[in-house]
This record gives structure tokens, sequence and C-alpha cells, in this order.
């Protein structure tokens, strides 16, 4: 349970743009709901809001995950990410990880220099300092959501095409890669939704059945916002689907009930 909240806001991520943000804008909130076969686990939320960092005005994104009810009873998850990144070009200047999961916690942040490509971890609960090296478009966990989003390469992709993005994730960079699968029409609660379908490459063994174990579908128009997460796991599976939103900078192109 808890990788999944996890693995939602990361592939919450399949959405795409790199330098101009035409699918979001401040305000934007999202609320998902996570369920473990007929329970109702949990809850995920993002929301954008305006900042400032080194006299540039930034995006700052906030992120949430908690599971509810039985769920919380059995397997307690409060999660907080966050992450200010450039409204221009979408490079990341700090990330915030607060998590609280059975017990497990972590407590860092990290400041990106991106123009010495560097990034510094401080990390609160073990009262370290690590500086690491990375690559030139590199972006946190909740940056590459945003990034992706709006990305160029988008309405373009054929089936079976990859999407590629270097992401800087406990203490690591990871090549996130994202395989487009086709389109189809998807029932919402908000009605009939046209979609891309995504499933990006996950380690398989653990937690996962396979490496394309889970699939994600993408509102297909200019939101790009993630409208259903499915997960196969090595014991059940998951699902999270989109339950509110506001603040849309464009249209949700969908045909109502």
């Amino acid at each position: 349970m808890k990788k999944y909240f996890l693995l939602l806001l990361v592939f919450i991520t399949v959405s795409f743009d790199t330098a101009k943000p035409d699918a979001y804008d401040t305000g934007e909130w999202f609320k998902f709901r996570i369920h473990y076969g007929f329970v109702n686990a949990g809850y995920a939320t993002l929301e954008i809001k305006d900042a400032v960092k080194d006299n540039k005005k930034v995006y700052h994104v906030i992120g949430k995950g908690y599971t509810v009810g039985m769920s919380r009873f059995f397997f307690k998850v409060d999660d907080t990410y966050e992450s200010y990144f450039d409204k221009a070009t979408n490079k990341p200047y700090q990330f915030i990880r607060k998590i609280d999961e059975g017990g497990y916690t972590k407590n860092q942040e990290g400041f990106f220099n991106q123009d010495n490509n560097r990034v510094v971890v401080k990390d609160y609960k073990k009262n370290t300092e690590k500086s690491f090296p990375v690559t030139e478009n590199v972006q946190d966990i909740i940056s590459t959501f945003y990034y992706l989003r709006n990305h160029p390469q988008i309405d373009k992709l054929k089936v079976g095409e990859y999407i590629i993005v270097d992401m800087f994730f406990d203490d690591e960079i990871f090549k996130f890669k994202l395989k487009f699968i086709g389109r189809e029409n998807l029932k919402t609660k908000f009605g009939t939704a046209p979609t891309m379908i995504f499933r990006p490459i996950v380690q398989s063994g653990r937690v996962f059945k396979e490496e394309e174990s889970l699939t994600v579908w993408v509102s297909d128009d200019e939101n790009k916002i993630p409208l259903r997460i499915k997960a196969s796991l090595a014991v059940g599976s998951i699902k999270a689907d989109i339950d509110g939103f506001k603040g849309l900078k464009n249209p949700f192109m969908v045909k109502m009930k």
C-alpha cells in the first residue's frame, strides 16, 4: 500500500510540455480516490500555487497522499511532496518530501543549482547534507508530472513509442520511461472522456507483477490530466480515479452523462 501513494504521485505524471505551460496554471487542483479492491483506501491531491524563488516567480506544487477509514487503522499513510519549479523552463529549484508510511518516515529537502548541475539534499531526520551531480534537464518527482503534461511530442506519439525523462529521487537519477499504448473513451464520474493510455516501465518483483503492470489514462485534450491509474501488484490490484478538480486552464473535453 505505501508504495502506491508514491507511485501515484510519480505516474500521475502522465500528462505532458517543456517550455510553455499551456496545459495548466496557478489554481489548478486535483483529487484522486484510491481503491484497493472494493475498499476505499485513501485519497491523493495536487495543487498549484504561486511563489518566488531567487527573485523569480515560480510554481509551487503541493502533493498529498493519505489513507482513510479502516485502511488508516491497518496502515496509516500521511505523505507530502512539494516542488518549486520555473514557470518558463519547468526546471526545479527546490523539492520537499515529508512522509509517514506505517511508521516509516522521511523528512528531506533538495535545492537544485541548475547552472552547475548539482542538487544539495538536506535530510532532517538523519541530520545530513549531501551534494549530488545531476543531468542538464533533470526533474524532481513532482515537476516531472508538469514537465510531461506539456511535452512537445505528446500528441505526436505512435503506439509503442516512448518518452524518457531524467528524474532525481532517493539520491539517484532515474530514466523515467513511458510507453504510449493507444486511445479510448473512458467512463468517469463526470462523464465519458477521450483518453490517451500510457504504461510506465516499472521494476517487476516485490511490488509489481511485470514491467508493464501500471496503466495510466490521460485526458486527450489540452489539459492532459490523469483520469485513472491501475496497477497489478504482486498481491492484488489497486486503482485511482479522479474524484474532483477545479481551476483547469482549458475546457475538460467530456461527454456528460
